[in-house]
């Protein structure tokens, strides 16, 4: 499967954010998808995760209640929404995927993705 994230930018603090990650290639409902993100200078970190038919999902706790990670199969895109945005966000964006043979599974590692997108960088100004 390929990936294309798009919808990254500079937003000042409080503000708002929807990043997507379309795919193609293999029919998207087989695999349970992932945000992370990299800092300059840090390590890749878990955002958000979600199951293969949307019914599951998890967050880091530095982003729950602010963020919803959400999927349309019909279109093989999966989004971000990004609200209450912090300086602390300030981070390129990474979608992944993951083939998952249950329905429920929501995948919160960085080895366990075998396909990634490019990186949408998302800053946010204090």
């Amino acid at each position: 499967v390929q990936l294309q994230a798009s919808g990254g930018g500079l937003v000042q603090a409080g503000g708002s954010l929807r990043l997507s990650c379309a795919a193609s290639g293999r029919p998207f409902s087989m695999y349970a998808m992932g945000w992370f993100r990299q800092a300059p200078g840090k390590e890749r970190e878990f955002v958000a995760g979600i199951s293969r038919i949307g019914g599951s999902t998890s967050y880091t706790d530095s982003v729950k209640g602010r963020f919803t990670i959400s999927r349309d199969n019909a279109k093989a895109t999966v989004y971000l929404q990004m609200n209450s945005l912090k300086p602390e966000d300030t981070a390129d964006y990474y979608c992944a995927a993951a083939l998952a043979f249950r329905a429920t599974t929501v995948l919160e590692t960085a080895q366990e993705y075998g396909f990634w997108g490019q990186g949408t960088l998302v800053t946010v100004s204090s």
